[in-house]
């Protein structure tokens, strides 16, 4: 067994500290103590380290009455970093950028463009107030290779080519991830959503286009070339998932053939993971809300031996956008504190 060397006890203590001061906010070097139990000149330390590499700031006093080091407030230097989170849909893109803290800046839209790579970079600019980003996360519909990022069979997209990650990273000196939006909308809804504190849930995302993620075991799946969740190519009543509930499609869809076929969707689903928990996102998700997540756990529970449950996207506001920059803020996070 290796024996922690105190660089690497340092480096813990760190990053427990800054973490604490993400999900709390500004801290007392006491109130450090007692969420870390590390001792007065431990803490005294590393606030001392943290606040020489530009993490951690001053930021008054807590409480009127006291006084000195101890009641000094201490948190995150939230302008150290910035990341955007973008979602392009084949209608046109949406951008969020954020501070360090996971705080908004600013956001930006653009409708379809033949040079996506430049639409994005500008709508970032723009959001960011001319700000640098350290990391921006693309979230794109289709069927992303978790290893190549390329897409296969193409998304429709406007202006698509596989080289759009690159040429957005040459654009903005940022470090660009690409993403299927569906995976991003799960990892919203996992942090902030009906399925926070789940460790196995799938999300059947029923919008413009019909998807699903899955997270086993507090883990996004994505199978081994992207494909994990893209339930949308289900035989449903001889036709795709996908066109099987599309208004479009089917004109005269009533309320109950909407139910009855996302309750298939949800069985299959159900039938090869058994998740406990299925979240039902999107536009129909949301807009079906408590009473068609009641409909299809009832018909599912019929159908299924496995318990499940089957709830409607709590997340607020664009769950695609929010996983997005979640997923850029953890990967500049454990850039710019390490």
């Amino acid at each position: 067994m290796k024996t922690a060397t105190p660089a690497m006890a340092r480096a813990i203590n760190d990053r427990l500290a800054l973490d604490l001061l993400l999900e709390h906010g500004a801290l007392t070097a006491p109130q450090l103590r007692e969420h870390t139990g590390l001792s007065r000149p431990t803490v005294a330390d590393l606030l001392e380290r943290l606040q020489a590499a530009g993490l951690v700031e001053a930021r008054g006093e807590y409480g009127e009455d006291r006084r000195g080091p101890n009641a000094r407030l201490y948190g995150v230097v939230a302008g150290r970093a910035h990341v955007a989170g973008v979602d392009i849909r084949r209608t046109g893109l949406t951008v969020t950028v954020a501070d360090l803290t996971g705080a908004t800046i600013g956001t930006a839209t653009r409708g379809p463009s033949p040079d996506l790579a430049g639409t994005i970079a500008a709508a970032v600019r723009e959001a960011s107030s001319g700000r640098a980003v350290n990391t921006v996360v693309l979230g794109a519909p289709g069927v992303i290779h978790p290893h190549t990022s390329t897409i296969a069979g193409g998304n429709g997209v406007p202006g698509w080519t596989d080289s759009l990650p690159a040429s957005v990273g040459a654009a903005l000196d940022a470090r660009v991830v690409l993403e299927n939006e569906v995976n991003l909308a799960a990892i919203a809804e996992h942090r902030e959503g009906a399925a926070k504190g789940r460790d196995d849930f799938a999300l059947l995302w029923l919008d413009d286009g019909v998807g699903g993620a899955v997270v086993l075991d507090g883990r996004l799946r994505r199978g081994s070339s992207g494909g994990a969740g893209e339930i949308g190519l289900l035989d449903i009543d001889g036709t795709t998932f996908c066109c099987a509930i599309d208004p479009a499609q089917v004109p005269d869809l009533t309320r109950e053939e909407l139910t009855s076929r996302v309750a298939s969707g949800t069985f299959a689903v159900i039938a090869v993971l058994d998740p406990g928990l299925v979240v039902l996102g999107g536009t129909k998700g949301k807009e079906g809300g408590d009473e068609l997540a009641d409909q299809v756990e009832k018909l599912v529970a019929s159908r299924s031996p496995a318990v499940t449950r089957v709830r409607p996207s709590t997340v607020r506001g664009n769950a695609i956008l929010q996983g997005a920059v979640l997923t850029a803020l953890d990967l500049t996070r454990d850039t710019i504190f390490s």
